[in-house]
This record gives C-alpha cells, structure tokens and sequence, in this order.
C-alpha cells in the first residue's frame, strides 16, 4: 500500500505585502478624492488620522479575506475527501 503523502502547501493567492502597499495608495487616493469633490483641504493632522482610520478599515476587510480563504481551502480539501471517498465505494 502507497504511503500517505502531506497534504500539498497551498500557496498564497495574494501577497500581503503588495496589499499593504495598495492599502495605502488607496487611502491616498481616497482622501485626495475627497478632498477635490469637497473643494476643501485636510490639515496635515487630519489627513494623518483619515489615513490611519482608512488603513484600520481596509486592514479589517483583509483579515476577513484570509480567514473566508482559509474556509475555502478547508472546503476544496472536504470536497475532494468526498469525491475520493464516493469513487472508492462504487470500485
């Protein structure tokens, strides 16, 4: 009999890094959007705290991203557990 082999390493879809880099632009580019469309120009100090809020904000649609990933990956390793198993009790 084969012997069992580790599951394989799944590698990232996404590389953290890169989304952080991105997070950032995108709160740049949100506040100066914002600050175009209202006329208006944000203190130093405000534009500082709109990046932080904006950067918490994103960073917690990210973690919710990694942890509805790794769900996914459970489930394509569930599905396939299924699909192995339904195929050995017909042979």
């Amino acid at each position: 009999m084969n012997e069992p082999r580790p599951a394989p390493a799944m590698r990232d879809a996404v590389d953290f890094a890169v989304v952080g880099d991105n997070i950032l632009d995108i709160a740049d580019f949100a506040i100066e959007k914002y600050e175009f469309t209202s006329g208006t120009t944000l203190s130093d100090e405000a534009r500082d705290e709109a990046l932080e809020l904006v950067r918490d904000a994103l960073w917690e649609m990210v973690k919710a991203f990694r942890s509805r990933r790794k769900e996914w990956r459970k489930k394509l390793f569930d599905s396939a557990d299924e699909v192995v198993r339904a195929y050995a009790e017909k042979a």
